[in-house]
Formats: C-alpha cells, sequence, structure tokens
C-alpha cells in the first residue's frame, strides 16, 4: 500500500487489508514515496476512524517505498495516480512494473480513479477514504484470496 507521507490513506489500507485477510498467508505493509513523516504512527483522524471499525492501525511507523519492495511484495497498490507514477518510474523491470496497481481499480477498472487525501480535510474525509478502501479491499480478498 502506497500513498505520498504513508499516515493516512495507506496506513488505513494496510490495516483494512490486514484485518480481512487474517485467515489467508499474506505479508501487507504500507510505505511513501516520501520519506517526510519516516518513523511517525498514523495521523491520529485515521486511528480514530479505524478505531471506530475495531481496528488498530496506532502501532503503525510510516517507511519510504524502497526497491526492495519489488521483491518483497507480490502486489504492489497506489493510492492516487501520483503515486503510481512515481513507483513505476522506480520499477528496476518491466516485470516489476506489472506488480503495481492503483487500489481503486479493483472497484473503478480502467478509470484511474483516486483515492482522495483526507489530511487537510475533516473527519468526514477519513470516513469517505474508509468507505472506499473497504470496498477496494473486498474485491482484493474476492481476487486474490478465495
Amino acid at each position: 500500500m502506497v500513498c505520498l507521507g504513508n499516515i493516512c490513506r495507506s496506513p488505513m489500507a494496510e490495516g483494512i487489508l490486514k484485518e480481512k485477510s487474517q485467515h489467508l498467508n499474506w505479508t501487507i505493509d504500507s510505505a511513501g514515496t516520501s520519506s517526510v513523516h519516516e518513523g511517525e504512527t498514523p495521523d491520529y483522524r485515521a486511528v480514530k476512524t479505524l478505531r471506530q471499525h475495531d481496528i488498530d492501525i496506532s502501532k503503525q511507523k510510516s517507511r519510504p517505498f524502497s526497491l526492495a519492495d519489488f521483491s518483497e511484495f507480490d502486489l504492489i497498490l497506489t493510492m492516487d495516480n501520483s503515486n503510481f507514477e512515481k513507483v513505476i518510474s522506480l520499477a528496476p523491470s518491466v516485470e516489476a512494473s506489472k506488480k503495481v496497481k492503483r487500489i481503486l481499480d479493483f472497484i473503478y477498472p480502467d478509470q484511474q480513479e483516486e483515492v482522495p487525501d483526507p489530511y487537510y480535510g475533516g473527519d468526514s474525509g477519513f470516513d469517505s477514504v474508509y468507505s472506499l478502501l473497504d470496498r477496494a479491499t473486498d474485491k482484493i480478498i474476492e481476487q486474490y484470496g478465495e
């Protein structure tokens, strides 16, 4: 799961997918294309929103996306087009670039829809992000987990 700072959208996506995939042997992590928040916990509003759905992301720590992620993970899901382009530009091979997808492509195929960044908005933005990620992660489980 990749967004810009790894303190809002991608930690939320990580937490939601981890919760839903407990019965699967998956390794799920999140990162940011920027290291500006490295080592920080998720935004308090992201933590609060997920806590309302009985998911605890309070112990996650922001980390920057790295080239090692291409070999560590089978699927790299970005939250928006800018981060998609950034991650694709880092891919060491065509094969590695095929691992990169937009998370909302699972509910809006071929539309290049983006998970909005709720950082500068209020609590309702985090609720909307939760709703989008909840639907997308259901489709991910449906496609890869069954």
